[in-house]
């Protein structure tokens, strides 16, 4: 997939585009439909097919007060982005000159003359330009006059629930813990990626050594708790089953931010240091707690290595 962060970097040889716009936050379930109605309209066209997004959530300009945590980085909605077929991503730069760009001008500049719209695909609350004055409407007068058609695409529905899909929803589930039903909503499992770096070396002391991952992971971390789940070495390509510890380790109170570290089933000579991994999480074991002594740390430790082992391996052995 091809990324372009200004219009300007397009080729003007570039050809007929079918365009997705949105913030793509988490790319999940409902992104991916609107992706596959791109891909096939453009296969129908003979044009290519291009989303639109932007390199932080507008809100963060327009109502900061207003402004949720990501779901993903930039750079891993990107491969997220690449991994749906797309043939490339324009990332737009929101700041203050944007938001404040008109709406026709939007719409003149970017979509007809660098990305030569055949077809828009939008939500039906979608809104841009200046105050949010373009609407779907707008857009299907300004293609009528400039040659391009939209598409309204209409809200997506997890089986057996009422509640569209969205990133709100799926940061709730995250803040819940609740990893199994935030992955189904995503359309893919709960992971985070980071360097493996030194940490207190606690776990080791206790006989649960973990691969502790960088403070910037390119992912937003489920809420505090104990998780089963695996551990993908993507410098070796080896997948490892495991149980996940977030959080601040209240037990001790000395770890000064969030932290997401693993400890390898059955392994505890691992040597990950410096390795570039990637957290999956499978299911939530149970909250943090902040326990009054060691031994009781290292019975409850013992109790979720067990549990996860099962879930698992269906292993409920050892």
């Amino acid at each position: 997939m091809i990324v372009f962060r200004d219009p300007s970097e397009i080729p003007a040889d570039f050809g007929r585009t079918v365009v997705a716009i949105g913030k793509f936050d988490g790319v999940h379930a409902g992104h991916r439909a609107v992706i596959e109605r791109a891909r096939a309209d453009a296969q129908a066209l003979g044009a290519r097919t291009v989303a639109v997004t932007f390199d932080r959530n507008p809100l963060s300009i327009l109502r900061p007060d207003r402004c949720p945590d990501s779901l993903v980085t930039v750079e891993r909605k990107l491969e997220l982005l690449a991994e749906c077929g797309l043939d490339a991503t324009l990332v737009l730069t929101f700041d203050e000159q944007l938001a404040a760009r008109e709406a026709t001008d939007f719409v003149q500049s970017i979509l007809v003359d660098a990305l030569h719209a055949a077809v828009i695909l939008v939500g039906r609350d979608f809104r841009f330009g200046h105050r949010g004055a373009g609407t779907p409407e707008l857009l299907r007068e300004l293609g009528a006059e400039s040659g391009f058609t939209v598409d309204l695409v209409e809200d997506v529905f997890l089986e057996g629930f009422d509640r569209r899909v969205s990133s709100t929803w799926i940061r709730e589930l995250l803040a819940a813990g609740d990893v199994s039903l935030a992955a189904a909503v995503l359309g893919r499992p709960v992971t985070v990626r980071g360097e493996v770096v030194h940490g207190l070396k606690r776990g080791r002391e206790l006989g649960f050594p973990t691969a502790n991952l960088e403070p910037a992971l390119d992912a937003l971390a489920p809420a505090d708790g104990v998780y089963a789940g695996w551990l993908e070495d993507r410098t070796t390509g080896l997948r490892h089953p495991a149980a996940i510890s977030v959080g601040t380790n209240p037990t001790f109170d000395d770890v000064p931010q969030r932290q997401v570290e693993a400890h390898v089933l059955d392994q505890d000579d691992l040597d990950l240091y410096g390795h570039d991994a990637v957290v999956e999480f499978t299911q939530r074991l149970r909250g943090m707690t902040a326990f009054t002594g060691i031994e009781q740390l290292k019975e409850s430790i013992a109790a979720d290595v067990v549990q996860a082992r099962r879930l698992l391996l269906g292993d409920a052995g050892r």
